[in-house]
């Protein structure tokens, strides 16, 4: 039920004494642990803490990157959903598009591109694998021409490099046939 299908519920709901709003909200705010965390970075962090998060996302990263070399290609394709999950997660809390951005194109740039084949098992996970690459990165830059100009430009060569290592990777044909921009020159 959407609150803006019951204009009565809406009304009544500013009606309320402010202390069974505040009893309400809190209620509320505990049952989703994602509205909870976005409650206190709104109102309790400061900008430098946004940056800390980001600092945080990136250590974490670098500190997975030489294991992911070792890994097959399905171990790999699970730590790295995982690292783009948690972005997702930053862009939740935050609301930062700008640092979603910077951090999936800091993810896949530091990612490795081939992996050991399994020899058990019926799934070809380097398709997969690619699959989910090519995707992620396809969502990446939709998110990156909806910034504004400044910020395109600022980014422009974290995904320029990006794009290169794709297109020098076996990940070509998939990036071409996805339809990925070539890199520039």
């Amino acid at each position: 039920m959407k609150l803006s299908e019951h204009k009565d519920l809406k009304a009544a709901i500013i009606a309320l004494p402010v202390k069974e709003k505040d009893r309400l909200l809190l209620r509320l705010v505990a049952k989703d642990k994602v509205l909870t965390e976005h409650l206190h970075y709104k109102i309790l962090e400061s900008e430098g803490d946004l940056e800390d998060r980001k600092e945080t996302i990136k250590s974490n990263v670098t500190a997975i990157i030489p294991e992911l070399k070792a890994l097959n290609a399905k171990e790999a394709l699970a730590r790295v959903r995982k690292l783009i999950a948690s972005v997702n997660h930053f862009y939740k809390v935050t609301k930062d598009p700008i640092g979603e951005v910077e951090l999936k194109l800091f993810i896949l740039q530091q990612v490795p591109l081939t992996y050991k084949r399994s020899i058990f098992g019926y799934r070809d996970y380097s398709f997969l694998f690619a699959s989910f690459y090519i995707k992620t990165v396809e969502t990446t830059i939709n998110k990156l021409k909806k910034l504004h100009e400044d910020l395109q430009f600022d980014l422009a060569d974290s995904l320029n490099d990006l794009l290169k290592k794709i297109y020098s990777s076996n990940l070509k044909a998939a990036a071409e046939a996805s339809s990925l921009p070539k890199p520039t020159s």
